[in-house]
């Protein structure tokens, strides 16, 4: 029993005993048929004599708390629901008021047997018994502090990675290793913005860099994106910061036109702002070879580019990292020391080495062929069966694909009834923050968590649903 007892002030020690067991018992601190310590154990624990604690377990037995077996102690007897907690006073702290846009709205919605929402990648496609025995090996190997910047056969692992497989321009020495993409975004929040900076985002876009900067006392606005990306004409002259997702756009999945690229270094050289590339899952691609990013094309010395492992390893596996302009990375790797001095040594060390082996390249190999399979059949059914309510935002990349409608649909009652069907799915508009801006009717469908044999059902429960609707 790990329960806290307290005997100060006056009164009655058995009663005060009796007390406080029992409120543990009904909050469920105890669970039943968790054993209770001896009397005579807790007596002494407490200091008082062996017939008060006996008392007050006496009283605690006789209200049904617990129950006493022969030879085997004294056990929680109470199988009822947990009372809600008793809170503390409220009292007189409050959050700081750039918070009360963000709380109450960074809850994940909860899943169901046909998972289609998005930014979830196939767990059981990960070849976990390998990544244990990196770890076992790299744990062993691990001891004291790490740099803030991360482990360093890691950092040169990623930039020989990105450099391949994306052409981004990194030496070991830019990339600095991040407890995930969010980390390595609110890293660069604290580095370049002051309270009231203005920060420019997708809309529709990422909601959780909208309420991080948020958080930071930034005034964020939406900028609408077209087939080409974000409009760069409507980015307000004032913003300081631009965070775009370019190569498979948050959630609509298209990918910025060269041109539109070009266009948006060039409003940034020219308003002295920096730019935030998060590049979340264009390791997946199905047909076209991919755009270089923009910190390849960025002579200026504007883009900072984020990645994660995230969605190409596993979501529980907070590894990201960020590659800053040089004039950058002091304060970058002062931060990240400020708030939790550095990453996990053995993650890192077990993430170079499967790097380093070839790993990570025969995994994502293995899993676009298994994603390319998903994304046919969604692609399929929406030329399909879906046809007559929606149509595909055209996208080559990424784990999930954007679906307008264009039918007399209510969206909000179709994913409610999805629910009621075991699906879920995320509609579009929850992706929209700014009033201007109209929210595509439309649904983003996820295929990187639901298994391979189960997508066809999904997609025929969501045709099944469409129609219902309508009728």
């Amino acid at each position: 029993m790990d329960v806290h007892i307290s005997l100060e002030g006056r009164g009655d020690r058995t009663d005060r005993i009796y007390r406080q067991l029992r409120d543990a018992i009904l909050d469920g601190r105890l669970r039943p048929g968790e054993r209770v310590p001896p009397s005579r154990e807790l007596a002494r624990d407490l200091s008082v004599a062996r017939n008060t604690v006996a008392a007050a377990y006496d009283r605690l037995v006789g209200d049904g708390f617990l129950a006493g077996r022969a030879g085997a102690g004294t056990f929680v007897a109470y199988r009822g629901e947990p009372a809600p907690s008793r809170r503390a006073p409220v009292g007189p702290l409050r959050p700081s008021r750039r918070f009360s846009g963000v709380l109450g709205d960074v809850a994940s919605v909860p899943g169901a047997r046909f998972d289609l929402r998005i930014g979830h990648p196939d767990a059981s496609l990960f070849p976990l018994g390998t990544w244990r025995r990196l770890l076992a090996r790299s744990v062993r190997a691990s001891a004291d502090y790490d740099a803030p910047s991360g482990f360093m056969p890691l950092r040169a692992a990623i930039s020989r990675h990105i450099g391949l497989s994306r052409s981004v321009r990194a030496a070991p020495g830019d990339v600095l290793v991040t407890a995930g993409a969010q980390q390595a975004i609110d890293l660069v929040a604290r580095v370049l913005l002051e309270p009231g900076a203005v920060v420019a985002v997708e809309e529709p876009g990422y909601r959780p860099v909208r309420q991080l900067f948020q958080s930071h006392g930034a005034r964020v606005a939406g900028v609408p994106v077209d087939a080409d990306g974000i409009v760069v004409g409507a980015i307000p002259a004032s913003a300081r910061l631009v965070y775009v997702t370019p190569s498979h756009q948050h959630p609509l999945g298209t990918a910025m036109s060269l041109a539109r690229r070009s266009a948006l270094l060039a409003w940034a050289q020219e308003h002295r702002a920096a730019i935030v590339e998060d590049d979340y899952d264009s390791e997946f691609r199905y047909s076209d070879r991919p755009l270089e990013p923009l910190q390849s094309l960025d002579r200026a010395g504007r883009v900072i580019y984020v990645g994660s492992f995230s969605k190409t390893l596993l979501p529980s596996l907070r590894l990201g990292f960020l590659v800053a302009p040089e004039a950058l990375r002091p304060a970058l790797r002062t931060a990240r020391k400020l708030t939790d001095w550095h990453g996990e040594h053995a993650a890192q060390a077990a993430l170079a080495a499967f790097i380093d082996e070839g790993r990570l390249r025969r995994h994502l190999r293995t899993v676009s062929r298994v994603y390319a399979a998903r994304h046919e059949l969604v692609l399929r059914a929406a030329a399909g069966p879906l046809a007559p309510w929606f149509a595909t935002v055209p996208s080559s990349a990424g784990l999930h694909l954007a679906l307008r409608c264009h039918g007399p649909l209510d969206v909000d009652a179709l994913v409610r009834d999805l629910r009621a069907r075991d699906v879920a799915v995320e509609p579009l508009s929850n992706f929209y923050a700014e009033p201007r801006c109209t929210p595509d009717p439309g649904l983003a469908i996820g295929f990187g968590a639901i298994a391979s044999a189960d997508l066809p059902e999904a997609l025929t429960r969501l045709t099944d649903a469409a129609a219902a609707a309508t009728r």
